[in-house]
């Protein structure tokens, strides 16, 4: 499994979310610990934190996992709620998991593999999303007019 975590750190002019790390150096510093403490747990694979070479406050945390269970596993370990969940919660809101199809090696070898998505998986999508949506209609609706 890889996990594609999307992130934007603090920018001079101020900080791109409250409470965030102060500044690009100390935004590196916490997410390169952050990705110290996820690369100590079980299942890790390997894993890398880049920053965009045009925009100083994107940055890209990309871990590989040997499962999906060993992602989740790892998220719910006592020192990555301490560290790397400050930094995993500057998040931007985008799919970060995803499951590897195809490998090519710097050899050309190629490695393939079928997905492991449920057949109703996007079915379930929908139905979460329909959720998601007639629980903010009814919140909106119960909110008072101000009349």
């Amino acid at each position: 499994m890889i996990a594609v975590v999307h992130l934007r750190a603090a920018t001079p002019a101020g900080p791109a979310h409250p409470g965030g790390p102060d500044g690009p150096a100390g935004f590196a510093e916490q997410a390169a610990e952050a990705l110290r403490v996820l690369a100590a747990q079980r299942g890790f694979v390997r894993g890398s934190l880049g920053r965009a070479t045009d925009d100083e406050s994107a940055w890209l945390l990309l871990t590989e996992w040997e499962s999906v269970g060993a992602y989740r596993r790892a998220l719910g370990a006592y020192q990555v709620k301490l560290i790397a969940t400050p930094v995993l919660g500057l998040a931007e809101d985008r799919p970060s998991a995803f499951e590897p199809l195809l490998a090519i090696g710097a050899d050309g070898s190629e490695t393939s593999q079928p997905s492991d998505r449920a057949a109703d998986a996007d079915w379930a999508a929908r139905t979460a999303d329909a959720a998601r949506t007639a629980d903010a209609a009814r919140t909106a609706e119960a909110q008072p007019t101000g009349e």
